[in-house]
């Protein structure tokens, strides 16, 4: 195994972790540190984050016959979900190229797991691969990103529901870019007893407070309880995303920003000789440099100040393949001048 790489960003134009490129409005940002001044440091924060999962609730608008635990980002979720279901003769499974730390989670934990290929051309998922496999191996946990990372794309909806009803074992959908996509299964949770969502307010504005959410029946939910360690949401995190939260129009508007943003980006990327860019449906872009030099591309942009992600030699389908995330439009004509320059 390998430690999950994150490259140094000081002083450097930063487009590689799909981060909100906006802040909040000076007065809004002044209420919230009014209110975060109110937090008792000194003690533990609620072990149950009450408030903020009822805030949760009302605010994104998830029935009361519903579930939610809340995870130190998407990752402990991830952890948890996969550390409840560890046994060795146990396998688990997810498509790939895909987001990484399912596969980096599951094999910590000594779990057999095993990788769908996605088709080459488009990266979308094959129904006559996937559902044999699951049929096959027959895993007790599918992790499926929907848009997928670092492909951007929605997989087939009626293809993931055969999936589930083809699973003896928890299918999680990871729905970490819905804010962008608008495409959910949460409706679904209540047609299938196998069946979880999982999400985050990470790429909608709140990176820096690590803060994921899983949404699914009670009866799976409190079983996953027993594992998550306690207190592991903070109060600042509690009160920073409650606050937000009665404002979360905000996020919402600066979602549709980068979704508008995005169109111009893809459009401008698709028309460069020399570069190959596949549609998203998140808040970031995937490419591949035609001429083989995405190794030489991404130092030169380093070098010029632009940090982007690297996706080459990761899997043989993300050959010559680099992920930039959607900036600002001042941050996109930067990125695009630079590009242009050295493709």
């Amino acid at each position: 195994m390998q430690a999950y790489h994150i490259p140094p960003a000081e002083d450097l134009l930063k487009l590689d972790a799909m981060e909100n490129p906006y802040h909040w409005p000076e007065k809004l940002k002044q209420k919230w540190l009014s209110e975060l001044s109110t937090i008792e440091i000194n003690r533990y924060p609620d072990p149950a984050a009450k408030t903020l999962k009822e805030k949760i609730r009302s605010v994104i608008g998830i029935d009361n016959n519903l579930s939610i635990m809340l995870g130190n980002g998407s990752d402990e979720i991830i952890q948890i979900i996969a550390m409840a279901l560890a046994q060795t003769d146990r396998v688990y499974m997810t498509p790939e190229p895909g987001f990484v730390m399912y596969r980096q989670i599951c094999q910590s934990l000594n779990v057999c797991f095993k990788s769908i290929a996605l088709n080459s051309e488009d990266f979308s998922l094959e129904k006559e691969a996937i559902l044999e496999a699951v049929d096959r191996e027959q895993p007790a946990l599918i992790f499926i990103a929907y848009p997928n990372n670092p492909t951007g794309n929605l997989f087939n909806k009626d293809l993931i529901l055969d999936v589930i009803r083809k699973s003896q074992g928890l299918v999680v959908i990871d729905e970490a870019y819905y804010s962008f996509a608008r495409e959910s299964f949460v409706p679904y949770i209540d047609q299938f007893e196998n069946l979880l969502v999982m999400r985050t307010f990470s790429k909608s504005g709140l990176a820096g407070l690590r803060l994921g959410y899983l949404i699914g029946p009670e009866a799976w939910l409190q079983e996953l309880e027993k594992i998550r360690l306690p207190y592991n949401i903070n109060s600042l995190t509690q009160k920073s995303a409650a606050f937000i939260l009665d404002h979360y129009h905000i996020l919402e508007q600066q979602a549709q920003q980068i979704c508008g943003s995005r169109g111009k980006l893809f459009n401008s990327l698709d028309n460069i000789e020399g570069i190959n860019a596949w549609p998203s449906k998140a808040n970031f872009i995937l490419f591949r440099t035609i001429d083989k030099k995405s190794n030489d591309l991404y130092v030169n942009l380093k070098d010029s100040g632009i940090l982007i992600k690297n996706l080459n030699g990761s899997h043989k389908l993300l050959e010559n393949c680099l992920r930039v995330t959607v900036g600002t439009e001042k941050e996109n004509a930067v990125f695009l001048e630079a590009l242009r320059k050295f493709v």
